[in-house]
């Protein structure tokens, strides 16, 4: 994080509200963007992080520098998005991990799509994913995370994390295969 990213969290942290705009104008549309690709919806997204941007000023003294300001706000963001679409569904995740075996390293690197799949078939497919493999397939796929912050976000094992992402990938790729081959509609 550069002196002038820790200079403005410190003002941040002495509430400063020119600091916290300042955050919050470099900050919001890349929030935002990450928002919509949980929760589908751009109203809710906006909310989403509004909410996320009064947390992180609020507990602001929390933040000691480990990560990028810009990574720790995505984790409330994510947080806050998941939070929305666990009460939407009036239930919360069932993370079945007594009956999760350890994933087979080697397949994660055999994972391949047929070249014909656009971005946007592999997006859809990953919106019909049963919640408990879209979310871990989201922060690792498309965030980025590794297993390690996807077990704290969700609050489940590595073991857990690796299992559903492995899971997910196969569903994934059945769903892709499917649609390649015309069987769905």
């Amino acid at each position: 994080m550069s002196s002038i990213q820790v200079h403005i969290v410190e003002k941040c942290k002495q509430n400063d509200r020119q600091a916290q705009m300042q955050l919050y104008k470099q900050y919001c549309d890349g929030m935002f963007i990450v928002a919509v690709r949980f929760v589908k919806d751009t109203m809710e997204a906006e909310d989403i992080v509004q909410e996320a941007f009064i947390k992180a000023f609020t507990k602001i003294e929390q933040y000691k520098a480990e990560v990028s300001f810009g990574t720790w706000l995505k984790r409330i963001v994510i947080n806050r998005c998941i939070d929305v679409l666990k009460s939407k569904r009036q239930r919360l995740i069932e993370l079945e991990e007594h009956h999760l075996n350890v994933v087979d390293a080697d397949y994660e690197s055999e994972w391949l799509v047929d070249d014909s799949i656009t971005i946007d078939n592999v997006k859809q497919a990953i919106e019909k994913l049963p919640e408990k493999y879209k979310f871990v397939v989201i922060l690792y796929l498309i965030e980025g995370y590794d297993h390690q912050e996807i077990s704290e976000i969700l609050n489940i094992s590595k073991v857990a994390s690796r299992t559903q992402l492995s899971r997910g990938k196969q569903k994934l790729q059945n769903a892709l295969k499917l649609e390649k081959n015309g069987t769905r509609s």
